[in-house]
């Protein structure tokens, strides 16, 4: 993948470089009401591309905070979750102790024929 965004910005940059060499004339550039600056095109040209990589970058950096921002949350909520089972399972766990602990003793055969015959 590497060499692939390699080549692509190598084709960018010598077709720019290219197009630069061709187009040396002078031009206007109108910045504000008032305010206008002259220099070759292909300066002009270079100075759009850095900033629009400029922008480009900002860009990405603010897109990657929002997703660590998005993805800090869901950790959390992940975190008091586990919290939450681990509570649950401690609860689970004391109450099969809590029966154990009350549960009747078991009764002989003679009782329960005994018991049978009695309920007949």
């Amino acid at each position: 993948m590497r060499q692939i965004n390699f080549l692509i910005i190598f084709a960018v940059c010598l077709a720019v470089g290219l197009f630069s060499l061709q187009n040396t004339q002078p031009t206007t550039i109108k910045i504000v009401q008032g305010i206008e600056v002259k220099a070759p095109l292909a300066i002009e040209l270079l100075l759009a591309m850095w900033f629009g990589a400029v922008i480009a970058w900002v860009f990405s950096i603010w897109v990657r905070l929002q997703q660590q921002l998005v993805s800090f949350g869901a950790n959390r909520k992940l975190r008091s979750k586990d919290k939450r089972i681990e509570e649950l399972e401690k609860n689970v766990e004391d109450y099969k102790v809590e029966l154990e602990e009350k549960q009747l003793p078991a009764l002989s055969p003679s009782e329960t024929l005994t018991e049978g015959a009695l309920a007949d």
